[in-house]
């Protein structure tokens, strides 16, 4: 079988036209030789051979954009819709069987019809025509190029592009996941033209035209910034220009009137390519050029990609010459090494900050486990200073006690013993005695104990005091007078109210011991929330800053140390005319 003529001529009227025929090569675009024609054209072609017994096949590799396939008079095929939406049959290669009824001796004709816009590369593809095994073996081989390579892109993109949309979305700080889940959604959307059988979502093949051109600029712009971002590069200036070239080449695509579109698409398109190629190159010059700082084996890895990907873009730029047939498939080539290779790379990026995080834990849970052991012998070596501290705090609070307490009851029997004016009886001497063991007893079972009661009234607080001192202060002629508030106008606890009764005691005996006074006055009153004492004599008084500089006065440390122990403040004033020791104690107001 040999191909005896193939001719095109434009037919408005969607007719066979009888005139106007003209030889033309297949695959075949009218856009060259019909500058401007949108609308319908036929192609001729002319036949013969075979000996009327052997299976005759047609295969054709792509119609653009919709058609009708005809075997002499016979009809094989035709696209679902003739017009806008057009069917897309540009990249969709088909192959039919001559019926052997409609062929006849001699010359055969096969008839395309060819519905098509100037704006979108119109005319007729690669035309096969013989053995039928042959034709559908060249056909299947089509088929895996201008669809099976296509889908494999389509679906490698929809997959990196959400997987590391995801990635991103987890770690916003990588920037380089971002722009790469963009760009191979970008790229989706740019394969979508190759692979759909329609115009949808769009109403006309114009508007997916835009659509698809628009996509690959995205794609480009977001290639580069992917580039910038996983090199570390800061190029703001670049950044801005990229932003700006998509800008107006987006503008453009979408706001070109139809006569001009074809200009615009083809220039954007080929614009793009030559920004996305030399980002490829400028790339090489980051990640090879000799610096004093360590270049990283991923950035060598992704240079090569970019190299592979230059040497495509040249060739589909018809800057260098195609030994391969790569311009015919640079879609396909520049998407599977794109988006695998790269995936590959971020992947293993992934995997290599995935095991530093695992050392990184690895190393943190070892430092856990040593400090954790250190907070364990630090903690346990300051609960035993604690404890130490404990235990002389207590001893403190026992001696203070011993001193205010019981030391108050020796210094009463003292001064019996001397302001008797013979030997004292020995009833008497054992009642001294027993007083003594009250107040020890006393000391042990409350000197500590936040669990004694709370006498009802500070009259039933001070009775136990006064009683003990009225009877040695009448023994030594010194008069008393006790002022005590009839109620509390608050709720002092048992410790307060003990420490008050020491921090007496030894203001007491210190009257008794050093003032030589012929009176002593007691005076408790109350406010809401706070008690005042205030223990005064008319004897001799003292230097109380000469006392306290040169630390003398046991006594009055300890009256000092309790109170603050108490949280009240605690006061002495001194004089010709006597001394008065204050102690101001705040406590729970009552409620109203």
């Amino acid at each position: 079988m040999r191909i005896v003529s193939v001719q095109a001529a434009r037919s408005p009227d969607g007719t066979r036209p009888t005139r106007g025929w003209q030889n033309v090569t297949l695959p075949d675009n009218w856009g060259t030789r019909w500058p401007g024609y949108n609308g319908t054209a036929w192609y001729r072609i002319d036949w013969e051979g075979g000996c009327g017994k052997e299976s005759v096949a047609l295969g054709i590799d792509g119609i653009a954009d919709a058609g009708e396939v005809f075997a002499n008079d016979d009809m094989l095929w035709h696209d679902a819709s003739l017009a806008e939406p057009l069917s897309r049959s540009w990249n969709v290669p088909r192959w039919w069987l001559l019926p052997a009824s409609g062929l006849h001796a001699g010359v055969n004709t096969i008839w395309v019809l060819v519905v098509g816009k100037i704006a979108l590369s119109p005319g007729l593809g690669r035309l096969r025509l013989g053995d039928a095994a042959r034709v559908a073996a060249a056909q299947d081989r089509a088929q895996f190029r201008q669809r099976t390579v296509y889908a494999i892109n389509a679906v490698l993109a929809g997959m990196a592009g959400l997987l590391f949309l995801l990635l991103w979305a987890l770690r916003p700080t990588e920037h380089a996941y971002g722009w790469f889940a963009l760009m191979s959604l970008c790229w989706l959307a740019y394969l979508s033209t190759y692979l759909a059988a329609s115009p949808w979502p769009w109403t006309d093949s114009i508007s997916r035209a835009r659509f698809s051109v628009v996509a690959l600029v995205g794609y480009v712009l977001c290639a580069c910034m992917f580039t910038f971002s996983f090199g570390a590069q800061r190029l703001p200036w670049a950044e801005r220009a990229l932003w700006l070239l998509a800008v107006v080449g987006t503008g453009g695509v979408l706001l070109a009137p139809p006569g001009a579109l074809n200009g615009w698409l083809d220039n954007v398109w080929r614009g793009s390519m030559f920004v996305f190629l030399v980002n490829c190159l400028q790339f090489q010059w980051h990640a090879w050029r000799p610096r004093p700082s360590v270049r990283q084996t991923t950035h060598r890895l992704l240079a090569l990609c970019w190299l592979v990907l230059s040497l495509s873009g040249l060739i589909a730029l018809g800057l260098a010459p195609d030994v391969w047939g790569v311009a015919r498939d640079w879609a396909a080539i520049n998407g599977l090494v794109t988006i695998t290779l790269v995936m590959l790379l971020l992947s293993g990026q992934l995997v290599q900050q995935m095991r530093m995080v695992e050392r990184f834990n690895h190393e943190l849970e070892h430092g856990i486990t040593s400090a954790r052991v250190e907070l364990t012998q630090a903690l346990a070596r300051e609960h035993t200073q604690m404890l130490e501290h404990a235990k002389l705090q207590e001893r403190m609070h026992i001696a203070h006690d011993l001193h205010d307490g019981l030391g108050s009851s020796l210094v009463r029997s003292m001064a019996l013993v001397e302001q008797a004016p013979g030997p004292l009886a020995n009833d008497r001497v054992l009642s001294l005695f027993k007083v003594l063991r009250d107040d020890l007893r006393q000391l042990i079972d409350h000197g500590s104990s936040a669990g004694a009661i709370v006498p009802d009234t500070p009259v039933q607080w001070a009775a136990p005091l006064r009683h003990r001192f009225t009877y040695i202060l009448d023994e030594m002629d010194v008069a008393s007078a006790w002022h005590i508030a009839p109620q509390w106008q608050g709720h002092p606890s048992a410790l307060q109210c003990l420490g008050l009764t020491r921090l007496a005691e030894e203001a007491l005996s210190n009257v008794i011991k050093h003032s030589q006074t012929s009176r002593v006055e007691v005076e408790v009153q109350t406010q809401p929330g706070r008690l005042t004492m205030c223990i005064s004599d008319e004897g001799r008084g003292f230097d109380v800053e000469a006392v306290q500089r040169a630390g003398l006065s046991v006594g009055m440390r300890s009256m000092a140390a309790r109170a603050e122990r108490m949280g009240a403040t605690f006061k002495v004033s001194s004089g010709a005319d006597g001394t008065a020791v204050t102690v101001a104690l705040e406590y729970h107001s009552p409620q109203m």
